[in-house]
């Protein structure tokens, strides 16, 4: 039955997804072709291994660096591209039309290249407390999971209060969606349905695209980052822990402006008039907390 449907459904899938490619701009469509290209290509060996991240590699004296390029659009599973270029698509129409086209290709570059590096890291780490030699030269880093992960991170940043789901259990909104997918990733490699670093790569991309939008993103009014409170690190968790989390992620927070990593949000004031006081923080745009009261009522 289940299949019987799928296969009713698939076509008016198909033309959906074909009808939103082709009303796509030149980035999106980039990306998507170059993923369909780099599927075909991974049935030649000697591509994967060229053209994917493998920790061993990359290291003096091979130093493979451009691997960090290339290994995005690499997939060894059709429904890996299928979903790669759905999720581009999607972040080409909710996305693009607030940051603009060069905005998405940098969190692009940026998300995917700090996935892979600290996810070939990650794996040099193991290779060190395991002596295993597989994590240096039998690990193959590709594909787009970072950039899934920092879509899903994203979109709760600009519409975090958008009901998804209404169930008998609660409502289920977009703050909720990193977390909830980062749950399902890890189940789904330990019971073995997903192999490889997705996993890994899924969690590096969302700590590196929450780190980078909330923080170093360039708004229109000439700040970076995005301090709003519903978009804190532990925001990101069940309320029940929060204060915990929050506690952690402060400390850390302070070392890091301590060691001058990151910058302490500036307060700025604006006294207009004997009457009015506006403070704006850095990383606050008044268009994007419009915006967000927008999507909290729909």
């Amino acid at each position: 039955m289940a299949t019987s449907m799928i296969k009713r459904n698939l076509p008016v899938f198909r033309e959906n997804l074909s009808a939103a490619f082709g009303n796509s701009s030149l980035v999106v469509k980039t990306v998507a072709i170059a993923a369909v290209l780099g599927y075909f290509l991974s049935f030649i060996p000697l591509a994967v291994r060229f053209l994917t991240v493998t920790p061993g590699y990359v290291l003096p004296p091979n130093f493979w660096v451009w691997t960090y390029l290339t290994h995005p659009f690499v997939e060894l599973h059709l429904w890996d591209v299928l979903s790669d270029i759905l999720v581009v698509i999607l972040c080409g129409k909710l996305l693009e039309p607030l940051w603009g086209a060069l905005d998405m290709l940098i969190f692009f570059a940026l998300v995917e290249t700090g996935v892979a590096i600290a996810a070939t890291f990650t794996y040099l780490a193991m290779y060190f407390a395991t002596k295993n030699e597989e994590y240096l030269f039998a690990t193959h880093i590709h594909g787009l999971a970072g950039y899934i992960a920092g879509f899903s991170v994203a979109v709760k940043q600009v519409m975090p209060d958008h009901v998804l789901l209404t169930s008998p259990f609660g409502k289920l909104r977009n703050t909720h969606i990193p977390l909830l997918l980062v749950l399902t990733v890890v189940t789904l490699r330990l019971i073995g349905l997903i192999d490889g670093p997705y996993h890994i790569m899924f969690m590096w991309g969302i700590l590196i695209s929450w780190t980078y939008l909330r923080f170093f993103q360039n708004h229109s009014n000439g700040n970076r980052g995005d301090m709003a409170e519903n978009f804190s690190f532990a925001s990101f968790f069940p309320r029940q822990i929060q204060p915990v989390i929050a506690i952690i992620s402060n400390t850390t927070f302070h070392v890091l402006v301590k060691l001058k990593v990151c910058k302490k949000p500036q307060r700025r004031y604006d006294v207009s008039s004997p009457t009015t006081i506006t403070i704006t923080l850095p990383g606050t745009d008044p268009q994007d907390a419009e915006r967000r009261k927008c999507n909290s009522r729909s």
